[in-house]
């Protein structure tokens, strides 16, 4: 392989080059290096620097290759061995670790920590030093190249303190930006606020590895699970440890921490100390995010509801995609984050509501904002990266215009009459460091490189000594030149030069005559005599030639000094820059949701304490959406009313109503449940909704069991997979919960299913007496409106036509007459003979006896193949022309004369 080299870096070589081939041979200095370091890293693929390369070697190369597609090489031996090597660019590292870090390996960096001209000094074959400078994980990335725009990349503790019904507690952190946020939790409740947050890493206790609680947690985190030593998550001196991180000396400050709590943000500091080593990650004050604060969804219901990703794993078709109109990576996360975590606070959600009414109201004022967020860059994750020193010129430039276009976005909020969210917005954002803006504006180049060490990103004039050093680089024979004509005019030699070789450097040469001369004047001093010229030198050309030698990197020093500065001027403003910087995120997700709202025609809901539930004209944001998009169709809108019968109160003693919803397949049961569950989470996290009016009294906890699953990792089938999430909503619910259920018991025999559902139903109705939609097939099951009082049977309405289903779409109330099942296996494409003897049995069900046994039919039935046999051709011309025939536009004539053409027709197919 043929490389370009640079001049500070190391050849890439094989770490054994010149070693013997004896299997007791010693390892080479650069091999014993390798080897020592590797062994302090064990777990970790080791990116070893040699020159321009990442090099793996044993294990590691092996992985590596197999992993990344790359060329698997052998070089050098280490005990009598060929020791296999793979190596990566530098330059194109971060494509290699984003695939690394997704498959869920952890690399260890190992860079070279001195300069190579030092390591020589120390001998001709002396290694260079290195070390491992930072662990990449999936939970501790902050490259640009490796992250999502709009999705957060949080990594997570979760502690326990106590034995098995101790308390509970998550800390979570998103190091691309600095969040820090710590939860209690509970032991029926941990799994699903860690798997809300759709964490990238979840570090555990390795005591904790067969804890009961954290077993359905274990199985679904799969390689983002990682378990540390238990020291990680002392709790004696967790708050001594988050003082000292935070330099206070009491946390009282950031809110009052449970045991557990402390426990778990203690421990994801430790973490990140362990995986960026000598960093200090610029993590804002820990915020505590209370208990009771957000509505409560547990992962099957956010599987099912596909809140954030759809069943395969896509963003595309699920609600945070329908609803994202965000302008910036910062507001995207936001309104993933108020996703994940909807309010329970009514206050607060009326807060985010007016902010999105008076955008949605105020189109210019909306259009201006969103001209002025699109294309904002990333400010947050340019902050982090260069709190933790990682940051390049670009990191600054984006500050710099981020702060730039902070001010335009608050010129136009100025003038205007805010809601309060927007006028706390505003007031971030006229408190930005303004000096700071001008400073970055004046000092950086308008063409930044990537990497500090390229250099240029300093714009001309910015600093004087800056300039003249790049002078020297840039225009030394100018320099020289200049200096040789002053030479020349101020000794009156008109022939005087100014020269350079590789032995003598740069030298003052004139004719042999004219040397004695110059000589004379005490300021030259001779160098060299020719046949026919003299050679001097000077102090002054001395110090040019130096200054010239070492002009460039000289130049890179000052911007680099420079940068230093800069990044220290900014760090200095982090706190403001953060709130300006969540200010921006806020009116980006309230504009985008004003914009949502005014272009689909959704409106405000009213959100209260009450045990209200009231849709009106209700539509599934995802499916509507989807159907505009397919060329424009309309979804049809449905009511629905599950507020408490005597009022909406949420006084002790009232409850929700319970709706028995039944019809056909296809008929649209599953959509109707889905929307208004998705409409509640709408309203909660302070958005409009696809609705004419809607109010909606605050749910605590929301369920939906809609769809089969299986869990075969586990041993599950897909009825015990319903059984589990239908206990946990039975075990659970509460009078303020919306529950949403699809065909309870249909995984198993008939009177057991039934049984099951109609008791599903009765403890929902007295015990938990909370709002909920119960779809079922089990038409016996309608009889239960007669007696539990807030029942309401509704239905699915279908159309038929000519023996042909016509699906509405419509709820209504009511009962169905059947279940159309035979007609949409039909649509499916089941062969004609099975559609035929499936209504032949179904005819014989229906018309079986009450209580009769359901099978005794089957004696009385013709064989399947019999049947097959007797069924009509799947075409018939006959039949086509009867069907195209209009009776009332016949004459008698013109009629006599059809039934005879299908006379004709039926007598020659036969």
């Amino acid at each position: 392989m043929l490389e370009i080299l640079r001049p500070d870096r190391e050849p890439r070589q094989a770490p054994d080059a010149g070693a013997g081939a004896a299997g007791d041979a010693a390892p080479t200095p650069m091999m014993a290096q390798f080897l020592e370091i590797k062994e302090r890293h064990a777990d970790c693929l080791l990116f070893y620097r040699m020159g321009d390369f990442y090099e793996l070697f044993f294990d590691d190369a092996v992985e590596a290759s197999a992993a990344l597609g790359i060329t698997l090489t052998r070089r050098g031996k280490h005990l009598g061995a060929d020791i296999p090597m793979a190596g990566v660019p530098v330059v194109s590292s971060d494509d290699y670790l984003q695939k690394l870090i997704g498959l869920g390996y952890r690399v260890a960096v190992c860079e070279q920590v001195e300069d190579p001209a030092e390591a020589r000094k120390r001998g001709a074959k002396s290694v260079v030093r290195r070390d491992v400078v930072r662990l990449v994980t999936p939970g501790t990335i902050t490259e640009e190249t490796l992250l999502e725009p709009g999705r957060p990349n949080y990594l997570m503790c979760v502690s326990r303190v106590g034995g098995a019904a101790g308390s509970y507690a998550i800390a979570w952190t998103d190091l691309s930006t600095g969040l820090f946020r710590i939860a209690p939790s509970g032991a029926d409740q941990i799994a699903a606020d860690v798997l809300a947050m759709e964490p990238s890493e979840v570090v555990i206790a390795d005591t904790l590895a067969g804890d009961e609680a954290l077993g359905p947690l274990m199985s679904r985190l799969g390689r983002r699970l990682r378990f540390e030593p238990s020291v990680l998550f002392d709790g004696a001196t967790a708050a001594e440890r988050l003082c000292r991180f935070f330099g206070v000396s009491t946390l009282d400050a950031f809110g009052a921490f449970g045991r557990a709590e402390l426990s778990a943000g203690a421990a994801l500091l430790a973490y990140l100390a362990r995986t960026q080593l000598k960093a200090h990650p610029p993590l804002s004050a820990p915020r505590r995010v209370e208990a009771g604060s957000y509505l409560r969804i547990d992962p099957a219901t956010r599987a099912s509801l596909e809140l954030t990703r759809t069943v395969s794993g896509k963003r595309q078709g699920s609600l945070l995609a329908a609803i994202d109109r965000c302008l910036t990576g910062a507001g995207a996360r936001l309104l993933g984050a108020r996703l994940a975590l909807p309010l329970t606070d009514a206050a607060a959600i009326h807060a985010r509501q007016d902010s999105v009414a008076l955008l949605a109201g105020a189109g210019t004022l909306r259009k201006r904002l969103r001209e002025g967020l699109k294309g904002l860059p990333d400010i947050d994750r340019a902050l982090s990266r260069l709190g933790l020193d990682r940051g390049g010129p670009r990191d600054l430039g984006a500050l710099a215009e981020g702060l730039r276009r902070a001010d335009a976005i608050a010129a136009e909020l100025a003038g205007s009459d805010l809601d309060a969210e927007l006028a706390e917005a505003l007031q971030a954002l006229a408190a930005a460091p303004r000096d700071l803006a001008v400073r970055l504006s004046e000092t950086l180049a308008d063409d930044l490189p990537l990497q500090r060490r390229d250099g240029g990103f300093v714009r001309a004039g910015a600093s004087t000594e800056l300039d003249e050093t790049r002078g020297l680089r840039d225009h030394s024979r100018r320099v020289v030149a200049e200096l040789q004509a002053r030479y020349a005019g101020e000794t009156g030699i008109r022939s005087l030069k100014v020269k350079h070789n590789n032995v003598l450097g740069y030298f003052v040469e004139v004719p042999e005559a004219q040397g004695p001369a110059l000589l004379a004047g005490g300021a030259f001093h001779h160098r060299q005599t020719l046949a026919s010229a003299t050679r001097f030198s000077t102090p002054e050309l001395a110090d040019l030639e130096a200054r010239i030698t070492e002009a460039g990197a000289r130049a890179l020093a000052i911007e680099l000094g420079l940068f230093a500065e800069l990044r220290e001027a900014v760090l200095a403003e982090i706190d403001a820059i953060r709130r300006l910087s969540d200010a921006l995120a806020a009116i980006d997700v309230s504009a985008g949701l004003a914009e949502l709202a005014v272009a689909s025609d959704w409106v405000r809901p009213v959100v209260d304490g009450s045990l209200a539930f009231f849709v009106e004209c209700g539509r599934h944001p995802v499916v509507e959406a989807a159907l505009k998009a397919a060329g424009g169709q309309s979804f049809v809108a449905n009511d629905c009313d599950l507020s408490p019968p005597n009022g909406v109160s949420g006084k002790a003693g009232s409850a929700g109503a319970i709706w028995l919803i039944t019809g056909p397949n296809m008929g649209g049961k599953s959509t109707f449940l889905r929307q208004n569950a998705l409409i509640a989470v709408l309203a909660q996290i302070g958005a409009f909704v696809p609705a004419s009016s809607a109010r909606i009294g605050v749910v605590d906890r929301l369920f939906s069991r809609v769809g089969a699953s299986d869990d075969l990792a586990e041993g599950r089938s897909t009825f015990m997979v319903e059984m589990v999430e239908t206990a946990a909503i039975l075990n659970q619910a509460t009078e303020r919960t919306l529950v949403v259920l699809d065909e309870i018991g249909r995984g198993t025999s008939t009177y057991d299913g039934l049984s099951i559902a109609f008791a599903a139903v009765e403890h929902l109705h007295e015990v938990n007496r909370a709002r909920a939609l119960f779809a079922t097939h089990f038409h016996e099951m309608t009889a239960l409106a007669g007696r539990l009082k807030r029942l309401r049977n509704a239905t699915v309405r279908v159309k038929e036509w000519e023996g042909e289903v016509i699906f509405l779409h419509e709820v209504t109330a009511g009962v169905a007459d059947r279940s159309y099942g035979v007609q949409v296996a039909r649509l499916a494409g089941l062969p004609p003979a099975v559609v035929e003897r499936a209504r032949q049995i179904l005819a014989e069900l229906e018309r079986a006896a009450q209580g009769e046994k359901r099978t005794a039919f089957l004696d009385d039935l013709p064989l399947f193949s019999q049947a097959a046999k007797a069924l009509p051709p799947a075409t018939s011309p006959a039949l086509d022309a009867l069907k195209a025939i209009d009776p009332d536009a016949l004459s008698p004539r013109e009629a006599l004369e059809a039934l005879y053409r299908l006379k004709g027709l039926a007598t020659a197919k036969s």
